[in-house]
């Protein structure tokens, strides 16, 4: 059976053989083939290699296209550097008042850098494993990328003083993940993350009027689609649990600071979680306390639908034999 039917199995409620293993690996992954960071956020040649070597070393269960949070940015105008040891920084806030809202346009994903570079990358994915191995898109959600765009203290603020333009831009940004979307379904993916970090730092009710049905309506345009909705955001997300249940994604990220118990409570059966052991954890402990750890998150899950994660990133500098550890612990 191959790992894209194990991963059809979970999401139908089905027995699978094991608990899938899928972290999230970027720095980590660069690292293990001896490239820097920098490369293989702007290379898609060097994230394929990357994950498809980790696919092989670790066992694991997925691979991904996520990179960094600025590919859509640099679409929009934002200007990138490439840093070899760190994440991408954004130089420029394409959004420095209300009259960029308007003038605003939403770019073709195809004719810019970077969003083609990752929508070349799902092309080689699906060139190389043939359907066999679930892919993972990525896209930023809406109000991540509004702060891309216009910066995360100036996009909060806007959000409280100027409701009309911000979800001007919010649906903008909407449009833009949208394409982005089926762009990299067209392309072979399985499945499409979307990374709405910024999220756990808003209450419920700020969730609830600018943000949840914008992240319902790009579940259904996926689903619509054929493609399943993983839904990533960092951080404490237990106020959001009840609202986010509504947006009926497919996967949640679970990161470790939420309640395994809780999260599957509020979220129900249907709700495949993912996650949540701690990084810092991780990268820290010895692997036998790393494999205890994960065994006892496993043996919680048994026999709900479960995908085996760190909280949030694999760090750079993780043990191998600790991500061994999980991966033996899952089986």
């Amino acid at each position: 059976m191959t790992r894209k039917q194990e991963f059809e199995k979970l999401v139908k409620g089905e027995h699978t053989q094991k608990t899938l293993f899928s972290p999230i690996l970027m720095h980590f992954a660069a690292r293990h083939i001896g490239k820097t960071y920098g490369a293989f956020a702007s290379d898609h040649k060097v994230l394929v290699e990357a994950n498809c070597k980790a696919l092989e070393d670790f066992d694991m269960d997925m691979v991904s296209l996520i990179s960094d949070p600025y590919r859509e940015a640099s679409a929009f105008g934002a200007e990138i550097r490439f840093m070899d040891e760190e994440v991408p920084r954004c130089l420029t806030q394409v959004i420095q008042d209300e009259e960029d809202i308007e003038k605003l346009e939403v770019p073709d994903v195809y004719a810019h850098e970077r969003t083609r570079d990752r929508i070349l990358g799902a092309e080689a994915y699906t060139s190389m494993l043939k359907g066999t191995v679930p892919v993972i898109g990525w896209i930023e959600g809406p109000l991540a990328e509004a702060c891309n765009l216009m910066g995360i203290t100036e996009m909060l603020m806007h959000l409280m003083m100027n409701e009309d333009t911000s979800e001007q831009l919010l649906d903008k940004c909407l449009a833009m993940g949208k394409a982005f979307a089926k762009a990299q379904i067209e392309a072979g993916c399985h499945i499409i993350g979307m990374g709405d970090a910024v999220c756990s730092q808003i209450d419920e009710d700020t969730y609830r009027r600018f943000v949840k049905d914008r992240h319902a309506e790009i579940v259904r345009y996926i689903h619509d689609l054929g493609a399943r909705v993983k839904l990533h955001i960092c951080g404490n997300i237990t106020h959001l649990l009840t609202p986010i249940k509504e947006i009926h994604a497919d996967i949640v990220d679970i990161d470790w600071q939420v309640d395994m118990v809780a999260a599957r409570e509020v979220l129900g059966a249907e709700t495949i979680l993912c996650g949540n052991i701690n990084p810092v954890v991780i990268q820290d402990r010895g692997p036998d306390e790393v494999y205890a750890l994960t065994r006892e998150l496993v043996e919680q899950q048994k026999g709900q639908r479960f995908i085996l994660s760190g909280g949030c990133e694999i760090t750079v500098n993780t043990p191998f034999a600790n991500l061994l550890a999980m991966r033996r612990a899952s089986l």
